[in-house]
């Protein structure tokens, strides 16, 4: 019942606007916003849906980990209601139900639910609930959705992304050998990644060439990154699909490169435009309020992918971003997705470091985008 509500609301979203072509410009405003639903049909999940695994997950921390008395990370706005529930279910108690929006608490963020505090409650709330998400300590709290990677590897046989951490458990994608990937955290033999809105799993013994990454701007050694981060994509054999998976490819290549200090980047302009001629491929885009294929389709997930990396350094400035509308890009946790292709829906970054930093992503074509950025000048020694 949830998917079908879902799909029909989409469908009048779909009906209800006039988007643009990818990588036109107009100057209408509500123009704009409907290249904010753009479909992403491709990558839909169920972020509520039970999936039966065969070995341990890991655990993100419970409300009853937290007392009244615990520190807040954030405080956040709700949007139009304020809603706490007992478990993360929408089908659980509520212990707060407000038809208003109020300030809250965040105590705990996960990639679908966040532990939060309101009127003398501790509980469970959608990310996709949350507004206007400031760190109650700036200085030492990273922004919002920041997810750090603590070691970037190479795939050096068939890598199993499986659904936990044990071999007998499917897997969400298998990539090929010679891929790079970022793990966000190594548990028992495992590195964890994080697949969409859930955690994928990958036995250590698949990869090769394991790279510590940074914790600050100081290189722990010459081959290090300062920061990356890797999204997933759908391995549908579509011709639609297809050409969304070269488009990603096709994006990264375009953005490999030094970026000299006070450089800006402005994704329109310079990793595209989004155009055969400029070597795209058609792929699912909004155009005259239905999905069709036009040149360009994918390359916001090269933007959004780029954004959580930059999001973990401090010394580059976000000049422009914005989400894909209320519900964000099912490729990434809610909250941290940057659209791109239009007037209005751009990714612009500054490097306001005093070093020249350089960008390496790639995307072999088998469900995986690794970025990754470095002080240029390490990286070059590195390389050498």
């Amino acid at each position: 019942m949830k998917r079908l509500l879902a799909a029909l609301l989409s469908l009048v979203i779909l009906l209800s606007v006039q988007p643009l072509a990818l990588g036109e410009e107009e100057d209408d405003e509500d123009v704009s916003e409907a290249l904010l639903q753009e479909s992403l049909a491709l990558d839909t999940i169920d972020e509520d849906a039970f999936v039966p695994v065969a070995g341990p997950t890991y655990h993100e921390p419970d409300a009853s980990e937290f007392s009244l008395s615990s520190p807040a990370l954030y405080t956040a706005r709700t949007i139009s209601s304020t809603i706490l529930y007992q478990d993360r279910s929408i089908e659980s108690t509520r212990l707060v139900s407000k038809d208003v929006s109020s300030k809250i608490d965040i105590l705990s963020v996960g990639l679908v639910w966040c532990v939060a505090r309101f009127d003398g409650k501790i509980g469970y709330i959608k990310r996709l609930k949350l507004n206007n998400v400031e760190a109650v300590d700036t200085v030492n709290t990273p922004p919002y959705g920041v997810l750090k990677s603590t070691y970037i590897a190479t795939t050096k046989t068939n890598c199993h992304v499986r659904k936990s951490m044990s071999e007998a458990d499917e897997s969400w994608v298998v990539l090929n050998p010679g891929s790079k990937i970022s793990l966000w955290k190594i548990v028992d033999g495992w590195g964890i990644v994080i697949y969409m809105r859930s955690y994928g799993y990958i036995h250590m013994n698949e990869l090769t060439h394991l790279v510590p990454v940074s914790a600050t701007d100081t290189p722990i050694r010459a081959d290090a990154p300062i920061a990356a981060y890797t999204s997933f994509y759908k391995m549908v054999q579509t011709e639609a699909n297809i050409g969304r998976i070269f488009n990603i490819g096709h994006a990264s290549e375009r953005l490999s490169r030094v970026y000299e200090v006070g450089e800006s980047l402005n994704y329109n302009a310079q990793i595209g435009p989004f155009t055969v001629g400029n070597g795209y491929q058609k792929a699912p885009v909004l155009v005259n309020g239905e999905t069709v294929l036009g040149s360009g389709g994918g390359v916001c997930q090269v933007s959004s992918t780029l954004y959580n990396v930059l999001l973990q350094l401090p010394g580059v400035t976000i000049l422009q971003r914005r989400p894909h509308g209320p519900g964000g890009a099912s490729y990434l946790p809610h909250g941290v997705d940057a659209a791109s292709g239009g007037k209005n829906l751009n990714f612009r970054f500054r490097n306001d470091y005093p070093f020249p930093i350089r960008i390496e992503a790639q995307s072999m074509g088998d469900g995986a985008l690794y970025i990754a950025v470095y002080r240029a000048e390490t990286y070059t020694t590195a390389h050498q």
